[in-house]
């Protein structure tokens, strides 16, 4: 069997071993996980600028203790090193660094809820002998349970490549669409956790993937997984 139980309605609960979660939830989440893992990823910067800065002005006094009698020159050199910190602190992560070191930890945390999701609920399952079969029980099982419908397309070159398209992409539901443009490119970071989501589900079924998501038009995202051959043992 290839997709996941379903408890029969309705849905009991007195019954000891069902769960219940708000269908909002993950709407809450990410409303609260995409400005959170920009706040954290500055966070870490900044103390790493403090970090070194205070590391530098040490230096300096430790350096300028011998120097009383120098030359000019030196002095010079000395108040030019000791300002260098304070610029430091001032300095912010620039965009692409940015967006890497948020994308890095929003991918990271899908990736560990996919494989959790995987393991809890297809844990009596056989493995998927073939890939096709696994990318079709994401888009149709996986999705239900997590997005509440199913991937509206599903296209592959049969060569690794599969394209799975949303056109009423939950997450990105209820965000508007502004006049200037920017609604698609402020729903990217959206996109990152289900990235990691469906990542680390096809990890959890044996498939080493790659997952890529854009938007061109809101609601709608488009998914683009690239399977990799298992190393031989």
């Amino acid at each position: 069997m290839s997709s996941f139980d379903q408890p029969s309605p309705p849905y009991n609960s007195s019954d000891p071993t069902a769960t219940f979660v708000g269908t909002s939830c993950l709407d809450f989440l990410l409303i609260e996980l995409v400005p959170m893992a920009y706040r954290i990823a500055n966070e870490l910067e900044e103390a790493s600028d403090d970090g070194s800065g205070s590391s530098n002005s040490r230096n300096n006094e430790e350096g300028g203790s011998g120097s009383v009698g120098a030359s000019a020159g030196t002095t010079t050199t000395t108040t030019t090193s000791a300002a260098a910190p304070s610029t430091a602190r001032k300095s912010k992560l620039d965009e692409d660094e940015e967006r890497e070191a948020v994308f890095f930890r929003l991918e990271g945390l899908g990736y560990r809820v996919g494989l959790g999701l995987v393991e809890r609920f297809s844990r009596d399952r056989p493995r998927f002998t073939d890939t096709l079969d696994a990318i079709k029980f994401v888009c149709k099982d996986l999705w239900m349970l997590v997005f509440k419908k199913q991937v509206d397309n599903l296209k592959t070159n049969h060569r690794g490549v599969y394209v799975l398209t949303d056109h009423a992409f939950r997450p990105l539901s209820r965000m508007s669409s502004d006049a200037g443009g920017q609604a698609v490119a402020r729903a990217q970071p959206f996109l990152w956790f289900p990235c990691g989501v469906l990542r680390g589900a096809l990890a959890a079924m044996g498939i080493n993937a790659t997952v890529q998501a854009e938007s061109s038009e809101l609601p709608g995202a488009v998914f683009q997984i690239k399977t990799m051959p298992t190393a031989a043992k």
